[in-house]
């Protein structure tokens, strides 16, 4: 009943906030803010996907919102403990670091789901095991991806020793190498690896599939005004209510959105990563 309510609060908040923007014109907060994604895949592909998504967040809440992300992972991991984005997609264990200092609050997670790793093989490999990595030369796409590297490899470690562990700084490039036989395997995710062709699926098949945890965060700046952050909150779970938003989302593999908070990420913080 008390999260119902809350949810209620946060719609009439939100109504209330639009009303106030249409009486005072379109923008009536100049200044741009930016929503860093985290570096997954290919930057054209990421930009192809995410710019229509912010651009209608930016329409529907009245905001000037600009997309951004970093050349690799690292560099994402950089800016964001330098507390360069108003707003962020980043994964769950970059919240939970990034949730001490800088101080980023979350607003958003995706709806009805759980972020689970997976190591895949070249389909034209015979590996039917983890053991049988044991030695082998290995591609994740970057030291702190959480599902993709940090989990994947906590099992490997156990399963397989001796590999060799090579960052590949995305998703896409860990398919693709693993793919033409670069490596004999890689870490991913179910979402990045469904969203690459069909082509490169077909010569990669799924060995592993890691235990389910607390998916990505959409998290913003604690120097983002309070009614702003909320704003944005009510216009990425609204998002969905639009034939338009809906595609979007599902563009992004997602199915839909819903309000977060800090402690939803408490069985990421409970594996004690570092």
């Amino acid at each position: 009943m008390e999260i119902v309510f809350s949810y209620f609060k946060l719609i009439v908040l939100v109504a209330a906030l639009l009303l106030s923007k249409a009486a005072y014109g379109q923008h009536v907060d100049s200044r741009v803010y930016t929503f860093g994604v985290v570096p997954q895949q290919a930057s054209e592909k990421l930009a192809s996907l995410w710019i229509p998504f912010i651009q209608h967040l930016s329409k529907q809440t009245g905001l000037n919102i600009e997309f951004a992300t970093a050349p690799s992972i690292p560099e994402f991991e950089e800016r964001l403990a330098e507390g360069v984005y108003d707003f962020a997609y980043m994964n769950p264990y970059h919240f939970t670091v990034f949730n001490e200092h800088p101080g980023y609050i979350a607003i958003s997670r995706q709806k009805n789901h759980e972020i689970r790793g997976i190591i895949v093989v070249s389909s034209g490999l015979e590996i039917e095991s983890l053991e049988e990595l044991a030695g082998k030369e290995l591609a994740f796409p970057a030291p702190n991806a959480f599902a993709a590297t940090l989990i994947t490899r906590a099992f490997l470690d156990k399963a397989a020793p001796g590999y060799t562990a090579t960052f590949v700084n995305s998703h896409d490039s860990v398919y693709q190498s693993v793919a033409k036989g670069f490596f004999a395997a890689g870490g991913g995710i179910v979402r990045t690896l469904n969203e690459v062709s069909p082509e490169l699926q077909r010569e990669l098949e799924v060995l592993w599939l890691s235990p389910g945890y607390t998916g990505h965060a959409f998290a913003a700046h604690p120097a983002v005004p309070e009614s702003v952050r909320t704003l944005v909150q009510g216009g990425l779970i609204m998002m969905s209510s639009s034939e338009e938003g809906a595609f979007l989302i599902g563009s992004l593999g997602m199915e839909g959105l819903q309000a977060a908070i800090d402690s939803d990420w408490d069985d990421v913080r409970a594996l004690g990563l570092k």
